[in-house]
């Protein structure tokens, strides 16, 4: 059983994290949830922890006595860190070093190796500077799972869409040691 930190951003695709939570519970893994603002207009915290059985945590500094520091505590012993979706403003924060809420800080302070599984318009995936901010990251070690070609959340077809939760689960167990 392997413990998996889980992040969910914004994107249109977020639906698609509880699927890919649920996928990993069923496998006998442990996973502790993490949702960027922008997340929880999409999919609420109460989907998340339902399909985890764990408390999902979306506030860099939270008003519990018992964890003030959860980007921390969270990022202890985590065997992989997982974000799907990942939109683009989240890659760049991240290859930028930027802590500026909990899912972001939590990145960079784990330790885990890292899958990110990319949501985003294929105009915005193709931009020269979300390239440069791939590249970095995958510089650093972190593993992309996607984007495929598909329809995307605008209507139009081209490389952005999230892998779905079957594909990107797969990548996770790879990553892991354990791939089937």
């Amino acid at each position: 059983m392997a413990r998996i930190l889980m992040g969910v951003t914004g994107g249109a695709a977020a639906f698609k994290a509880v699927s890919l939570a649920s996928l990993f519970r069923k496998e006998g893994h442990e996973v502790d949830g993490i949702m960027s603002g922008g997340a929880i207009e999409l999919v609420t915290p109460a989907q998340l922890s339902c399909v985890t059985g764990r408390p999902v945590y979306h506030r860099l500094f939270i008003e519990q006595p018992g964890d003030a520091i959860p980007h921390i505590s969270l990022t202890d012993n985590p065997d992989l860190m997982v974000i799907a979706p990942a939109t683009a403003h989240f890659i760049a924060r991240v290859a930028l070093g930027l802590a500026d809420e909990l899912i972001t800080a939590a990145a960079l302070a784990c330790q885990a190796p890292m899958v990110i599984a990319p949501a985003m318009n294929s105009r915005m995936w193709s931009n020269p500077a979300t390239r440069q901010n791939i590249d970095t990251l995958a510089a650093r070690g972190v593993t992309f799972a996607g984007p495929v070609e598909g329809i995307l959340a605008c209507g139009m077809s081209g490389e952005g869409r999230m892998m779905e939760p079957e594909d990107i689960f797969r990548v996770c167990l790879d990553v892991l040691g354990g791939g089937r």
